[in-house]
């Protein structure tokens, strides 16, 4: 019988559904691990992708018989985008691009063939598999920085919405349109502009400064990152926050040209076709050292965050360090929840992304959640943080600033037995001092965000629409100080661009140099200049400091101007001429002098 196995009384069916339905199974426990069980997720994640491995070639192999007995496209189509969805899950715990550009392989071909047309607009299951595999591919695209892409699959998203409304009920796309508006609201804020270079780190942009530290004890490199923020409407798509994707883009590498090999495990000759275009793109560079490892945390419970913290700092090797980013709003008077009309929508938004987001971690705890920060005075005890900051903490939830659903300063302390790098972006982030002094072993690096964002000119700028200020200069710092002088991407000439770019350059170059040779610099510091990504948010920082404290409108206004500790040497304080002169040298590119208080002694070298 042409449909069973040789050899073997089993249909051919029987045999592609058991191996369907052992795939099924397979893929919800890896979906459902948390972040910190890192060790039982890289075992289990070979498994799984064995299975769907067997099953993939299977139903290639078999494949006329299978549909003869009543293969549907549509479920070939499922196969693949459960692969891809295991390709982008498995790059989001390891920052392998290599597995990223596996899941746009797999994405891709499901888009060219088509493989959810037959019976879209008669079977409403089909259609919303449609839909949710367009919203994960956007995320694929996003990530990858195929910008091109990405617009077309949002037309097409859109497009396929609106007819889905016309043909079925309305009321049952609601929730896709929800997502629609999300993805187009990422867009308008996540500009061209904002993305006129890449955020990663470029060996051909950026400086690749060798900075000898002969004072330093040792050389420590990024190895991990925690990477969380919330705010209450904050520009996202999905569970990926607008901070910390301009973050997750920022600490990993811009492949530079090389022809693309992906480390992983793949489909080798049963690869989609897609494999061949995506080659041709050099999407990814293998001579490029690998990313450091990142988790994205979305309004995660505090026992997880914890967990996973310590999960981390328990693995990281003898020169590794973590990076922890926090951004949040942590005004006591904004830990109330949102107002009914817009929590509705939120719970709506929530559930369908949950639903077509499957790839992304479950978290335990209150959907609801929220972050704040506060606080004050250095060097205490770990008693009197705690003592201190009962209405300072980062809120995780709903309940305002106490309670089970916060994390203060004080939470961080027991994990800095480990090199802890802490950024802080909020309008409370001077409650985080309090850990410097506090340490169990390993002084902390900080990098504390003003407590009070700057008026800027450009008159369409706020916190909800770009993002934080601070977290744009540490992303994209000559965008930053084009939006604080009233700049947009509209008014910018490419020559003006690269000018100012040189112009950064040169400067974060000389301040790099001075890092190196300096006699004061702390061991925190010295100990990381090595690492190019430490390196660049340090001189990133640097340069917000000077032009937020020269800026005119807030002068010398310390709540306008961030923080870091310990602290850095006087040559390179806002209030050093060569710092000045730097941030003279940026206005005078773009014509804004008249925009900053800088002595009248101080000329351009």
């Amino acid at each position: 019988m042409s449909q069973l196995i040789s050899g073997n009384s089993i249909p051919l069916s029987e045999v592609y559904w058991s191996l369907v339905n052992k795939a099924d199974k397979k893929f919800s426990k890896i979906r459902d691990l948390p972040f910190y069980e890192r060790s039982r997720y890289e075992n289990y994640f070979f498994k799984v992708f064995k299975v769907y491995t067997q099953l993939w070639k299977f139903q290639q192999e078999n494949r006329q018989k299978l549909v003869e007995a009543g293969l549907k496209r549509w479920e070939i189509g499922e196969i693949a985008s459960r692969i891809a969805q295991l390709y982008y899950g498995h790059y989001m715990r390891t920052s392998d691009a290599g597995y990223l550009a596996e899941s746009y392989v797999f994405y891709e071909a499901i888009l060219t063939r088509e493989y959810f047309k037959d019976g879209l607009f008669q079977d409403i299951n089909i259609a919303n598999k449609q839909l949710r595999f367009l919203a994960r591919f956007l995320m694929v695209c996003l990530v990858l920085g195929r910008r091109e892409m990405v617009h077309q699959l949002v037309e097409q998203f859109r497009r396929l919405i609106d007819e889905c409304k016309r043909t079925f009920q309305e009321t049952d796309f609601k929730e896709w349109k929800v997502v629609a508006q999300e993805i187009v609201r990422f867009l308008k804020s996540d500009t061209a502009f904002m993305n006129v270079r890449p955020l990663r780190y470029s060996l051909v942009l950026d400086p690749n400064l060798d900075a000898s530290t002969p004072r330093a004890s040792r050389s420590l490199r990024l190895t991990d990152a925690i990477l969380s923020s919330y705010h209450y409407n904050e520009v996202k798509y999905s569970e990926l926050t607008l901070d910390s994707f301009r973050m997750l883009q920022c600490l990993e590498w811009e492949p530079s040209g090389s022809l693309y090999q992906s480390a992983g495990p793949k489909m080798g000759p049963n690869a989609p076709t897609g494999a061949s275009r995506i080659n041709s793109q050099n999407m990814t560079d293998p001579t490029l050292p690998p990313n450091p490892r990142k988790a994205v945390l979305y309004r995660p419970s505090i026992t997880h965050f914890l967990a996973l913290l310590a999960t981390i700092c328990e693995e990281l090797p003898s020169n590794g360090l973590l990076l922890i980013y926090l951004s949040a709003s942590g005004k006591i008077g904004q830990t109330s929840l949102p107002p009914l009309g817009a929590r509705s929508v939120t719970s709506v938004d929530e559930n369908i992304l949950r639903d077509f987001e499957s790839h992304t971690i479950k978290q335990e705890g209150d959907p609801s959640l929220q972050i704040k920060s506060s606080g004050e005075r250095p060097g205490q005890s770990l008693r009197q943080i705690s003592e201190d900051t009962v209405e300072h903490g980062l809120s995780f939830g709903s309940h305002g600033l106490t309670g089970p659903s916060c994390i203060y300063p004080s939470d961080l302390v027991p994990f800095t037995r480990k090199p802890l790098f802490i950024i802080i972006d909020s309008d409370n982030s001077t409650a985080f001092k309090n850990i410097c002094g506090a340490e169990k072993g390993e002084p902390a690096a900080l990098l504390l965000s003003p407590s009070h964002t700057p008026p800027l000119i450009s008159a369409d700028f706020s916190r909800q629409p770009s993002g934080s200020l601070f977290t744009i200069f540490l992303t994209a710092p000559l965008q930053a100080f084009c939006l604080l002088i009233g700049i947009s991407g509209s008014d910018m000439e490419t020559d003006v661009f690269t000018k100012a770019e040189r112009v950064l350059s040169s400067s974060m170059n000389e301040w790099a140099s001075t890092l190196a040779a300096s006699d004061t610099l702390h061991p925190v510091w010295s100990q990381i200049l090595k690492d190019p990504f430490l390196r660049r948010l340090l001189l990133r920082f640097i340069f917000c400091r000077a032009v937020l404290a020269l800026y005119t409108p807030v002068f010398n206004n310390k709540q306008n101007q961030p923080e870091c500790f310990p602290s850095l040497p006087e040559s390179l304080l806002p209030a050093a001429p060569a710092v000045q002169n730097a941030v003279l040298q940026m206005a005078n590119v773009f014509g804004g002098t008249s925009k900053f208080t800088l002595p009248q002694d101080i000329t351009m070298l």
